[in-house]
């Protein structure tokens, strides 16, 4: 699917999988730095999100970010206050907001992740991932919830109903382990990384520049081949 908008038929589309989560930070980072690295090439990009859980084992309730960061690295609060402030002024940079707070959560996604399975096969997956990183990050609403999520997906023109039918029914939670385990099978071990035409694996937020080198190298690789 497209990035944004329509590409030109005249444009060249590069396909990029993403693996990510929507409680990582670094994850709507390096999408909107690969959103620049896009506009600069001047390609379009056929765009598929697949699942990572950074906590698997976050409980239905979530917990405290700050209290979490501290347990999960060691973070202390002014280490995690003054991360916060960078990445508030990066997504300001990019177009982004970031409303941390000290009452931010960190939440189980596993529904978040079936939700955007089913999305796929819809055709709204790439819009629904960058609502619910905005219902997460810049309103603070709670992502594990079933409602909230369903709300979600259908500001994006899902079928509210289906949506809630999907989370309560768990219809594609195999699929979607399926897809977590593909991943971390082929060493996939954070996020976010995207693979370029299903061969150039860059891990983390690496920049719009160092993008930009991967499409160009791609571009230039398909004209020797053609």
């Amino acid at each position: 699917m497209p990035a944004d908008t329509a590409t030109p038929t005249d444009t060249p589309t590069v396909q990029i999988d993403i693996v990510s989560d929507v409680m990582c930070p670094w994850c709507i980072v390096g999408y909107k730095q690969l959103e620049q690295a896009l506009g600069a090439v001047g390609v379009g990009a056929f765009l598929r999100w697949h699942p990572f859980e950074l906590n698997p084992q976050m409980p239905a309730e979530g917990q405290n970010m700050a209290e979490h960061l501290a347990e999960k690295y060691g973070s202390t609060p002014a280490q995690s206050v003054e991360n916060r402030k960078r990445l508030t002024q990066m997504g300001q940079d990019l177009g982004f907001t970031f409303n941390f707070s000290d009452d931010t959560r960190m939440q189980n996604t596993f529904a978040a992740h079936q939700l955007l399975t089913w999305a796929q096969v819809q055709g709204l997956q790439h819009p629904l991932k960058m609502a619910l990183f905005d219902a997460h990050f810049t309103q603070g609403r709670n992502v594990n919830d079933t409602d909230v999520l369903a709300d979600v997906a259908a500001s994006v023109g899902l079928d509210r109903d289906e949506a809630l039918e999907v989370l309560r029914s768990g219809s594609f939670a195999e699929q979607t382990r399926e897809a977590q385990q593909f991943w971390t099978s082929r060493g996939i071990s954070g996020v976010p990384s995207m693979i370029f035409e299903g061969k150039y694996l860059i891990t983390g937020a690496q920049g719009a520049e160092n993008y930009a080198q991967i499409l160009r190298k791609v571009l230039e690789e398909r004209d020797a081949a053609a």
